[in-house]
């Protein structure tokens, strides 16, 4: 029997040539894999059969390419009907996967609406995001939650909507400050009829719809029968509306006659970054812009990243029927076949060159260049600080990636250890994590709180290396809040972990905890503070600041779903559907609290054995015959 060695698992060409021996010439995807099992590349194709082939052919390929083809060690495909279906698919895969060859669009954050609830006898105006689980009207999306809020309060001040909760409004007995300002109709006190304030809703329906003209003349009309009937007072608040629509529909930066509900999209490439600048315009209104920065290769052509840009950026936002673009993306028409594929309805993607739309695409494309040039220059700055950083602390090289952490609790309780990032870019938000710290930890000893965060961070980045993680991830710098203690600490962990390749800097305050007279220390230096007015230190103080602001509001928000989730969660019974129905009729926990039997039992979907469990948790001591008779 011989102790041959197995045969090498196959890489490469090879891996492709076999996989092309079953790949059917069906539209579909293809993903091409790495050791690890991760994606290395996600593309589309008419013919999987006739693209994938293309790989085979190293010597056609660009150097990109062929290290890609030199790391795959497996393919997977998935056929579908069209090729429009797998440019969707591809989309949504890369979008996931974020593999290292694609083009990538990096934007986690989900965009706020605008919602007008319909299962209210008054409905509601407020911002949305997330899940449309409530009955209404959604308008948007928008770029911000500040563009939102502008709308808002726009509404507010035009139509007289209520933006109170629906437990807000059930226990008021006189109007809020809002009414006294005239942002609200007060339908809470009986200020405005059902019917009245229906008229309200209709009119700012039509005007989100883009039919302002026919909502100002309806108003022109009620002011003047106001006049006539003698109601003077009536027709100057119906003028006070006519004004604030007036300045409403005169604030827009973008708002041409001709565009109704479009994006506006411009792509601006330098120094082999690129910034996609788009303007969301919905009912002739600019519901606000934003910037976006795709990760691809330097080599990657405008019209190459916006193309790859629109198929993710619609992954998860319905499309409007208008795109207006700054270049003639490849492909185009099989695009807009898809996102009509995804909106139901025909979606136009347009290169205006003359006109109209063209000068709006033109001031998109303006704001995309000078999006880049200022991310540029602050980058650059941001390298001449890492390189001081560097020489301060004879680093070989300015590092690359800078770990700072940082603690917060009160007296032990909803304790919260944190790590922000930072690097040439600034502020890796991306890479920001939360740790809820175990323990058991004595309350207040904030090293043991140090200790057991570094453990898992170092824990996890060191398993993540042995199975071929990015180098990225690996931090130059570890920068915490505290003196030489905490540096001595720090270092205990990391050698106990075998880690002896990163720098430790602790950031101590200085005298009177002033800003500016901090004290610096790290392993081989005396510890030494920097000059009051020198960048390095401002550099260093804002890192430091930003990770005990994290921290701060981390612990926050922990120590807030505590408080929300004790009293009514610890009572048997008692579940999601129930609580609901106790917090909306009660307003608060405290409320429930504070209620009698007689008001437990007859609070809608609680029964009689509910109510007296409840009633029970909160008065223990109590019998229930002598509670019910007083």
């Amino acid at each position: 029997m011989s102790d041959s060695a197995p045969n090498p698992p196959l890489k490469g060409v090879t891996v492709i040539e076999t996989a092309l021996e079953t790949m059917p010439a069906n539209p579909g995807v293809y993903r091409m894999l790495d050791a690890k099992g991760d994606a290395l590349y996600v593309g589309k194709a008419r013919s999987l059969k006739k693209r994938v082939v293309s790989y085979t052919l190293i010597a056609r390929l660009p150097e990109r390419l062929r290290r890609m083809v030199s790391e795959t060690v497996a393919m997977e495909i998935i056929t579908t009907h069209t090729e429009a279906e797998a440019l969707l698919l591809e989309a949504n895969l890369i979008k996931r996967l974020k593999p290292r060859f694609n083009i990538v669009l990096r934007d986690d954050k989900s965009y706020p609406w605008l919602m007008l609830t319909e299962d209210h006898p008054y409905p509601q105006i407020a911002k949305h995001r997330g899940a449309r689980a409530r009955k209404g009207s959604y308008w948007g999306p928008f770029a911000s939650a500040w563009a939102v809020n502008q709308t808002v309060t726009a509404m507010q001040r035009v139509f007289l909507l209520r933006s109170c909760a629906d437990t807000v409004f059930s226990n008021r007995s006189r109007p809020c400050l809002l009414h006294q300002i005239k942002r609200c109709s007060a339908p809470c006190v009986g200020r405005i009829s059902e019917a009245e304030y229906g008229t309200l809703v209709a009119q700012a329906k039509s005007f989100l719809a883009g039919k302002s003209g026919v909502v100002q003349q309806e108003l022109a009309a009620e002011m003047e029968r106001a006049a006539e009937a003698l109601e003077f007072e009536r027709a100057a608040a119906v003028r006070d509306r006519i004004r604030g629509l007036t300045h409403v529909q005169g604030n827009d930066v973008i708002n041409p006659a001709s565009l109704e509900d479009a994006d506006v999209i411009a792509a601006w490439q330098s120094a082999g970054q690129t910034c996609v600048q788009v303007f969301f315009v919905r009912g002739g209104r600019n519901n606000g812009n934003r910037a976006f920065y795709p990760t691809h290769a330097r080599a990657e052509e405008t019209p190459e990243v916006l193309g790859a840009f629109i198929a993710q950026f619609y992954d998860d936002k319905p499309p409007p029927p208008v795109l207006l673009l700054s270049h003639a993306i490849a492909e185009q028409d099989l695009v807009a076949e898809a996102l009509s594929l995804k909106a139901s309805r025909k979606v136009e993607i347009l290169v205006p060159q003359r006109g109209e739309k063209h000068a709006v695409v033109e001031h998109a494309h303006t704001n995309a260049r000078e999006a880049l040039e200022r991310k540029l220059a602050e980058s650059a700055g941001q390298a001449k600080l890492l390189d001081a950083v560097a020489q301060l602390f004879a680093l070989p090289t300015p590092p690359q990636r800078i770990e700072v952490y940082d603690n917060s609790h009160i007296m032990g309780t909803n304790a919260y250890g944190v790590m922000v990032v930072a690097g040439p870019e600034g502020f890796v938000k991306a890479g920001y994590r939360k740790f809820s710290i175990r323990g058991p930890i004595t309350p207040g000893d904030d090293f043991a709180m140090m200790r057991e965060v570094l453990q898992r961070r170092f824990t996890r980045a060191l398993k993540d290396q042995a199975e071929g993680a990015p180098p990225g991830d690996w931090p130059d710098i570890v920068l915490i809040d505290g003196g030489a203690g905490q540096l001595s600490a720090t270092r205990g962990v990391l050698d106990d972990l075998g880690v002896t390749d990163v720098k430790l800097i602790a950031i101590a305050k200085g005298p009177d905890r002033d800003a500016g007279r901090e004290w610096f220390h790290t392993d081989g230096m005396e510890a030494f503070q920097l000059p009051p007015r020198d960048p390095v230190l401002y550099f260093l103080q804002r890192l430091r600041d930003e990770a005990h602001r994290f921290a701060i509001t981390t612990h926050r928000a922990g120590r807030s779903k505590a408080i929300r989730q004790s009293e009514l969660d610890e009572i048997d019974g008692i579940g999601a559907a129930r609580k609901r129905a106790l917090l909306n009729h009660f307003g608060s926990a405290r409320g429930v609290k504070m209620a009698g039997l007689g008001d437990l039992e007859a609070a809608p979907g609680i029964s009689r054995e509910t109510a007296r469990r409840v009633y029970s948790h909160f008065h223990p001591g109590v019998r229930m015959g002598e509670k019910a008779a007083s």
